[in-house]
């Protein structure tokens, strides 16, 4: 890939962040040396946040940035409130526990120059700190299959760029003339984190007729860090399965061909995963744990028929 040395397109790199001060210091400091530089950082913030907002202070005059206060807590309000002041063409993404790699934005950049019809770009995050590093890789990822089963492994994506139908939220990138009219879906359920907020984003963006490609040599280091509502690594409690459930309905309502959004939809309730069950691993889990995995069924499938009725009215 030739990186174009003039910079004809716009680019924002949108960071929401909530008490991870540290993590955040090396996020911006890897866009700072960004071989293209970003046109325009926006850091969306909580208002009570004040190590978050010391550090902002700290890096204003390092960047062309801008800090958006909000006072609602949520990953998709904050992607929402940074997404209204995008004054650009291309906004890109990342997580404040995520470094972009120097030619990050150079290569966003140029997929979206050489494909017009590209709605989103987004690459591989190579995850540290759980051994992730030492994977040899694969090539399928961000796909969802005929009958709706969701393979993600963009942390483990090699080979050249393709189409996808998903891409990750720490390391994406959407045209604004894409991802604006469509926004982050606001009635995701979720204790700060709104888990599959990525897929129906994706998902959405695809149907409205956009391509979605990944590229490997798109890449951010990932350090996952602790969240501050506690939902990285928390157990799948009925409460959570409920929300994510309900997410993942809403997410996979915005596949665009009937067929395969109804397989989908039949698939999730006939047959499920193991940490989302339908009937089929509902059986499966009450044989390995007993009536525990009943609360988990009837959470999730609660969740499920919730969001059918959301979804009935848009």
């Amino acid at each position: 890939m030739k990186f174009c040395q003039n910079f004809v397109m716009r680019v924002a790199v949108l960071v929401p962040s909530y008490r991870r001060p540290k993590d955040l210091a090396r996020c911006l400091e890897a866009i700072r040396l960004q071989t293209r530089p970003a046109d325009q950082v926006v850091l969306v913030v909580r208002a009570e946040d004040m190590e978050t907002l010391a550090v902002a202070r700290l890096w204003q005059s390092c960047l062309p940035m801008e800090v958006v206060e909000v006072e609602l807590p949520g990953h998709v309000h904050a992607q929402n409130a940074g997404l209204a002041r995008c004054n650009t063409e291309i906004v890109a993404i990342t997580d404040d526990d995520a470094a972009p790699r120097p030619d990050w934005l150079a290569r966003i950049e140029t997929h979206f120059m050489e494909n017009p019809q590209a709605g989103g770009v987004g690459g591989r995050d190579w995850v540290h700190g759980d051994d992730q590093l030492a994977h040899t890789g694969g090539k399928t990822v961000g796909r969802v299959s005929w009958f709706g089963r969701i393979v993600g492994n963009h942390h483990l994506g090699i080979g050249p760029a393709r189409d996808v139908d998903i891409l990750k939220g720490a390391n994406c990138s959407y045209r604004l003339a894409a991802i604006r009219p469509i926004g982050f879906d606001t009635r995701l359920r979720g204790n700060g984190s709104e888990i599959h907020n990525d897929m129906a984003a994706s998902l959405a963006v695809k149907r409205a007729g956009w391509r979605l490609l990944y590229d490997p040599a798109v890449a951010v280091d990932h350090f996952p860090a602790p969240r501050a509502d506690g939902s990285r690594d928390a157990p799948m409690t009925p409460s959570r399965a409920y929300d994510a459930a309900y997410n993942h309905y809403l997410a996979i309502s915005s596949i665009s061909d009937n067929w395969r959004r109804g397989c989908a939809r039949i698939w999730s309730a006939a047959i499920g995963t193991r940490a989302l069950p339908g009937l089929a691993w509902g059986m499966a889990l009450l044989l390995l744990r007993g009536y525990l995995a009943v609360d988990l069924w009837r959470a999730t499938n609660a969740g499920r028929k919730a969001a059918r009725k959301t979804a009935a009215l848009r």
